[in-house]
Order: structure tokens, then C-alpha cells, then sequence
């Protein structure tokens, strides 16, 4: 039985799922994920084969039809795996990149994709930022030039999770030099391969080690009309849409990221021994450690009670920005805390803590910064 307000047993048992898997799956070899700087296709293809890439799908293309509720259990549990770049690898996948393929996508389109995306056979990515946009989106540069029944692509892209191994690329591209910014994006389907698109290289990143992440280049790529994604000049909309939903994914992860640190760090200070007593029984390290459980607790509770209006189809913009924010924010603070109680153990590499500290800096970054965030919330305070 769920012993939390807004989720059900099949939820729960999801969670359970989610819990075993990376038990059996990840944590005995995601350390050789994090000196490879990738997570093996086999394991997500085992992912895929569970049903975890289609939680939220239709069953005709193999998905299970659950909703935002479920989509936030998979990405906080992702999260407690203490691997934060094998958490992002599957979450920009089920979450940020197919969404827009789901979403958008024809018929066709989503015919011939969207049973291999589900079942972990075609991995995808989404690149909207570029070396000199991030949060911007009306900013970018990359170009899309119509040429007969195609469009020749021209610009290059910039912190693209999944995007040295990915199948399929979600692109962003600026196909009206003329008009309004937020009607002059189009955003297109590229397949790995297509002549002039490449991998410029790979980036090396001070944490979520086990994701690879690339700068791609569009050089006179010619993609058919045909890959466009919903309209043509109505991609900013699109990419706008699903930030709701790759908020609330981002702060779900970060509360199971942070929970992780939590736990972890209970259980070490109340072994190690410091001037003849477990530090548990200094007041100060109990005291920080409880009223950061307290406010993690709050986080979380916020981010399923907004999964839930979510899912009920209300207007939760304001407080998935506010979730970005917090959770972004909260989770740096615990990791900070946590090191510091580990001591110099929390400053080895060798440390699970020193990586989670690391893996977490990128969360008030990425996806949309605090800052940004922030800026939303007044928007609509």
C-alpha cells in the first residue's frame, strides 16, 4: 500500500520496480560508466524492454498510458541510484528529447520511431543550446534554409546530453530570419548519419560523468521537409511546453539525489568515531542533518503535489519554476553538507558523496537556471 497523498499502488509498484532494477543493473558497474563516459545501449535497451521509456506512452506504441506522477517516480528513484549521469541519460530520453518526437510528431512519424524510442532501440536527444544560447531558446542561430522539398541546416549545437550515442536528434532551428523570434523556430527530426550533421566532439564535464555529452555541427545538412515536427515557426512553443514537464523531472531527480546524500551521510556520521563518540551525538551535525530531512521532505512533497495538478491538466508553470529553483538550489546546499560532514573522506574521488556533490552542481544550472527560474516566478507573483 502507498503510504504517500498523492500517488497510488501501481506507482508504488513502480517505484519498486525502478528500485530493483538499478539494484541488479547499475550500481555493481556504474563506476565503469563514469571512466567511459557513457552508459552501455544494452543496458538501456534493458530499460526499454521493462517498460521504463514508455510510462507515459500510448500502448499501441508499447507504452503503459500512467502520467506525470509516474514520470516523477522514475526520475526521483533515477536519481537515488547516487548516479546522476546514468539518471540524465534515461531522463532526457523518455522526457525531454522523445516528448517532442510524441508530442509533435506525425502519424507517420511517430509509426516509425516511437515503438524503438519505447523499447530502447533508437536512443534520442534534443539540442536546442548552443556555444552562446542556453536558457534564450528565442536566441538561437543555427539555421534552417528551404531548398525545394528540404531544408538545408547550417549552425552548430552545445551541451546536448546523449548526444555523442544518440539515434535520432529533436534540432531547434531557426527557419525565419525575418520574423518574430518565437515564430521563427522549427524544429526538425535528424537522424544519426544524415550527410553534413556530426559529432563534433564530446565534452568533458566536471560531473554526470557517465552521460555523454557532444557539440554537434549542421554543415549544408539536408534534412526533407517531411522531418519537420508539428508546424513549421512553431518550435519555440514546443520547446517552451515541455519545460513544464522537464522541470518537475529535474526536480524530482534532484530530491532523489538529495535523499541519496541524506542517507548515505546518516548512516557514516553515526559510525564514525570522533573524541570518543559517534558524531551523531554533536548537536550541531544532528541538528543540520534533521532540518535538512525536513526540508528536502517539503521539496518533494511539493514536487508530487504539482505532478499531480499536472496531470489533472492545470496551469502549473509557476510552480515548476519555483521547483527548478528550489530543488536545484536545496540539493547543492545538502551535498555541501554532506562532504563537509564525510570530512576528508568527502574529498576522495574514491567517495560516492565527492561524486553526488559533483553530479548535483550542474542542477541549478541545467534545464533552466535559478536565476531564469526566479524571473519566471515574478513574472506571475
Amino acid at each position: 500500500m502507498t503510504q504517500h497523498l498523492f500517488l497510488t499502488e501501481e506507482h508504488e509498484m513502480l517505484r519498486d520496480q525502478v528500485r530493483r532494477f538499478i539494484a541488479e543493473n547499475v550500481k555493481p558497474v556504474a563506476d565503469q560508466w563514469e571512466k567511459e563516459g557513457f552508459v552501455p545501449r544494452e543496458i538501456l535497451r534493458k530499460m526499454g524492454e521493462l517498460g521504463l521509456f514508455g510510462i507515459r506512452y500510448p500502448k499501441e506504441y508499447g507504452g503503459s498510458e500512467m502520467d506525470t506522477r509516474a514520470t516523477a517516480v522514475l526520475a526521483e528513484e533515477l536519481g537515488r541510484s547516487t548516479y546522476a549521469g546514468f539518471a540524465i541519460t534515461a531522463l532526457v530520453h523518455t522526457d525531454m528529447a522523445s516528448v517532442h518526437l510524441f508530442n509533435a510528431g506525425s502519424n507517420a512519424q511517430r509509426a516509425a520511431f516511437m515503438p524503438d524510442v519505447i523499447a530502447g532501440h533508437k536512443i534520442v536527444a534534443v539540442a536546442v543550446s548552443e556555444p552562446d544560447v542556453g536558457s534564450d531558446v528565442k536566441g538561437i542561430r543555427t539555421m534552417g534554409r528551404r531548398d525545394g522539398n528540404d531544408f538545408v541546416l547550417n549552425g552548430s549545437k552545445m551541451f546536448i546530453t546523449n548526444g555523442v550515442h544518440a539515434d535520432l536528434y529533436c534540432v531547434a532551428v531557426k527557419t525565419d530570419s525575418q520574423g518574430p523570434a518565437s515564430q521563427s523556430i522549427t524544429m526538425f527530426l535528424v537522424e544519426k548519419g544524415t550527410p553534413g550533421f556530426s559529432v563534433s566532439r564530446a565534452l568533458d564535464k566536471t560531473g554526470w560523468r557517465s552521460s555523454d555529452t557532444a557539440v554537434l555541427s549542421f554543415q549544408d545538412c539536408r534534412v526533407p521537409a517531411d522531418n519537420i515536427l508539428g508546424e513549421e515557426g512553431r518550435g519555440f512553443y514546443a520547446v517552451m511546453k515541455n519545460f513544464q514537464n522537464e522541470r518537475i523531472v529535474l526536480g524530482a531527480m534532484a530530491m532523489g539525489e538529495a535523499q541519496a546524500a541524506l542517507d548515505l551521510t546518516l548512516e557514516y556520521v553515526k559510525t564514525r568515531q570522533a573524541f570518543g563518540a559517534p558524531l551523531w551525538s554533536k548537536q550541531a551535525i544532528r541538528q543540520r542533518l534533521s532540518m535538512l530531512s525536513a526540508r528536502v521532505t517539503a521539496a518533494r512533497q511539493f514536487v508530487y503535489a504539482t505532478a499531480a495538478r499536472d496531470a489533472a491538466d492545470e496551469d502549473v508553470v509557476k510552480e515548476v519554476s519555483m521547483i527548478k529553483a528550489l530543488c536545484g538550489e536545496l540539493v547543492n546546499e545538502v551535498m555541501y553538507d554532506c562532504v563537509q560532514f564525510h570530512g576528508g573522506a568527502g574529498y576522495l574521488y574514491e567517495s560516492t558523496i565527492e561524486r553526488m556533490a559533483r553530479d548535483a552542481r550542474v542542477q541549478s544550472i541545467g534545464g533552466g537556471a535559478t536565476e531564469v527560474m526566479l524571473e519566471e516566478v515574478a513574472k506571475r507573483i
